[in-house]
């Protein structure tokens, strides 16, 4: 690192010309362990066209000098698909109150310099500005612990979003479907959500 990260609030078009980087970091992170993602920019653009539709969302962008090294995003869950509202529905939530916050990537040499907490802290202080979301949502994916792809020094991040004060829901899940690397075809994963209470 050169220079003092700064991580900055984003929304709007203020948001926009940052979109490239985020499919990039999106790209190069989720590489790893437990994603396994094979990414394309054409899929990136794809998915990020949701969030740039979003009037209520937010990008929250690590940056070190001008160089863009982290990002996280979050977006009134109304404006999700129905893949990701789906399981909320089912067991009676109202959608109309929660926040659910995207990916969270940060190149490797700035993890475990507090950015992390920092993306949090955005995220959240943008969703209560609004007055009336009661719940912050997020969801990782649910590897089996005996994946022959995962690392022997691999540390799970629960600890650290159980300190945000998020919790474990077991009982809602989804399914992504991506390409792992190495894999032919996607296939569909679950990822399993994680809630905060915000009032």
């Amino acid at each position: 690192m050169t220079s003092p990260v700064r991580v900055s609030s984003l929304t709007g078009a203020k948001a926009q010309p940052h979109l490239d980087d985020l499919a990039r970091l999106r790209i190069e992170v989720f590489r790893d362990f437990p994603y396994l993602y094979d990414g394309s920019l054409d899929y990136e653009r794809r998915y990020l066209d949701n969030f740039s539709r979003s009037d209520g969302s937010v990008i929250a962008v690590a940056f070190d000098g001008d160089r863009v090294v982290g990002a996280a995003t979050a977006l009134p869950m109304a404006d999700e698909p129905d893949y990701i509202t789906a399981p909320f529905r089912a067991r009676s939530y109202d959608i109309g109150t929660i926040f659910y916050f995207g990916e969270s990537v940060l190149l490797r040499p700035y993890r475990g310099t507090g950015i992390g907490v920092r993306f949090f802290e955005h995220r959240e202080a943008h969703a209560r500005s609004f007055g009336t979301y009661r719940w912050a949502a997020f969801c990782g994916v649910d590897r089996p612990p005996d994946h022959p792809l995962r690392p022997a020094d691999y540390v799970p991040l629960d600890r650290f979003w159980q300190k945000r004060g998020f919790v474990r829901h077991p009982e809602l899940v989804s399914h992504f479907s991506w390409r792992d690397l190495g894999d032919d075809a996607e296939t569909e994963k679950p990822m399993v959500y994680w809630l905060k209470q915000l009032t």
